[in-house]
């Protein structure tokens, strides 16, 4: 029993898209900004409440700046995970950078006293989550290119 691959005669063409940093650096920068400006350095005022939105049933539900921070990086994770299924050449250079701003976010939470927050853990999460959906994404591209029959 033998196997053939077959190679295309040429490269298949890949598009050339535009350069796009890590959205996820966008929370990363917010939450430094907010924590070391407004917060002199405590974590704990993350959960000081932003505003409270009356509901129908008579009970107010009020976001806190963690959470509206969070919905944020919620919001950039997806157009992160839409981006991972690119084919351009730069790719791999996005992805890289996503690695690097995870090793930045977990460097941070260890280091650093005003990054102990849930908050900062779950865009840290968020940030590991576009790693791996990144190389995954991409990995399974890749093997889809090559046809064996």
């Amino acid at each position: 029993m033998s196997e053939t691959v077959i190679l295309p005669d040429r490269a298949a063409p890949r598009r050339r898209g535009r350069f796009i940093p890590p959205l996820l650096v966008f929370p990363f920068l917010a939450y430094n900004l907010v924590v070391f400006l407004f917060f002199r350095g405590d974590p704990v005022n993350w959960s000081a409440g932003l505003l409270a939105i009356p509901m129908p049933s008579g009970m107010s539900w009020a976001i806190s700046a963690g959470d509206f921070l969070l919905v944020i990086g919620i919001i950039m994770l997806f157009f992160e995970v839409l981006k991972s299924t690119q084919t351009a050449r730069n790719s791999i250079i996005e992805h890289m950078l996503s690695m690097v701003l995870f090793v930045l976010f977990l460097v941070e939470f260890l280091l650093v006293g005003a990054a102990a927050s849930s908050v900062f853990f779950l865009l840290m999460v968020m940030s590991l989550i576009d790693v791996v959906a990144g190389f995954t994404v991409s990995i399974t591209s890749a093997s889809r290119d090559v046809s064996m029959t």
